[in-house]
């Protein structure tokens, strides 16, 4: 999968704290909406994008897996957004 970018997107997340690249490998920025969940609770959202491999594997039954670095496993959620509705400019030289 590849990131996306999430519309509206708030802030941009970088590696942890405690993060080593030579250990953990690379952890790139990823950009997010802080949205509200429900009364005092904040809800980050980010876009992920399949790849058509990935694709074909999902419409063949493939499951998608959501990873979770750490031994505790925080409240998350997937869920499906909307087509984009813009149309990409056409790059001329």
């Amino acid at each position: 999968m590849h990131i996306g970018r999430v519309a509206g997107a708030t802030r941009n997340l970088g590696a942890p704290r405690d993060w080593d690249p030579a250990k953990d490998g690379i952890c790139g920025g990823l950009p997010i909406r802080d949205e509200p969940h429900s009364p005092g609770v904040n809800r980050m959202v980010s876009a992920w994008l399949p790849t058509p491999e990935e694709i074909a594997l999902i419409v063949a039954g493939a499951p998608i897996y959501l990873g979770v670095l750490g031994i505790e496993h925080p409240p998350v959620s997937l869920f499906v957004g909307n087509p984009p509705t813009d149309t990409p400019v056409s790059q001329e030289a």
